[in-house]
């Protein structure tokens, strides 16, 4: 695996992603993400979407977030009001607030009405982040590192 990350491999990588081993398919999304590129985008969206283990599925909301594209928006949101894990929904709010789009904010006003509080309270964080992006923030990276 090493090797193929040293050769930046990323069709390896997101063969990776349909693994057996749920670690092997976490690993797989944190390298594809390192490796960097909005084409890659969709095979983490996927993973959000479609992986049976909600460990993963949390990996791949995180992983979309620090990717900040503004594709990974609707992805986050559908993971933010529709996933049946309370894990993802947090961590796909919170990412939506580390990407910072201001389009995510339908969604985070939804999701305070999620039943679970840390989805709740991740989408309170969320909004404050992307208020603080779009009004005060001179520093993107600040505002990134922080959530707000």
């Amino acid at each position: 695996m090493e090797s193929r990350y040293e050769s930046a491999d990323a069709g390896y990588f997101v063969g990776l992603l349909s693994s057996d081993d749920y670690v092997v398919r976490t690993r797989a999304t944190c390298v594809l993400v390192d490796l960097g590129g909005e084409d890659k985008v969709h095979h983490i969206a996927g993973v959000l979407k479609n992986d049976p283990n909600e460990l993963v599925r949390h990996e791949a909301a995180f992983s979309l977030g620090q990717m900040g594209h503004a594709s990974c928006v609707p992805h986050l949101e559908d993971a933010t009001l529709n996933d049946p894990s309370m894990f993802v929904r947090h961590e796909a709010a919170i990412a939506l607030g580390v990407v910072g789009n201001k389009d995510a904010r339908t969604a985070l006003t939804k999701a305070l009405d999620d039943p679970e509080e840390p989805v709740v309270e991740s989408a309170v964080v969320a909004l404050s982040n992307i208020d603080f992006m779009e009004k005060i923030s001179k520093n993107e990276k600040f505002a990134k590192l922080t959530g707000g």
